[in-house]
């Protein structure tokens, strides 16, 4: 499937064996474009409209949108990991690498750059 920002490889590393199969790559997708709205209004900047092609500075929000959509898909069914604990100390995991990235495009000198770097 196609994807703005992420690849569906890096989002199911980040999730896991345990993921439940039911989260597809439909609701993925649909995911990844409500993420992508919120990392436009946090950093008041469009990357629906301007994602960049450099492989370096789109990691930055490849990593962000993977690991918010990670949460998402452990947190849907947790039957599938060893504890309910394990699911939610991943989901803890994503969403600390998440708030990370979050973090650095709040501030406009990290969109700037990354605008400047973008090809």
């Amino acid at each position: 499937m196609v994807y703005l920002c992420t690849t569906e490889a890096e989002i199911e590393q980040k999730m896991g064996a345990g993921v439940n199969v039911a989260f597809n790559t439909t609701m993925m997708e649909a995911a990844e474009i409500r993420h992508l709205a919120t990392m436009s209004c946090i950093s008041r900047y469009n990357w629906v409209d301007n994602m960049p092609t450099n492989e370096d500075v789109k990691g930055i929000l490849s990593d962000i949108v993977a690991s918010l959509i990670a949460a998402e898909g452990i947190s849907y069914d947790m039957s599938g990991y060893t504890s309910r604990i394990e699911a939610e100390d991943m989901v803890t995991i994503q969403r600390d690498i998440a708030l990370r990235g979050l973090s650095l495009i709040r501030d406009q000198k990290v969109v700037t750059f990354i605008i400047a770097n973008a090809t």
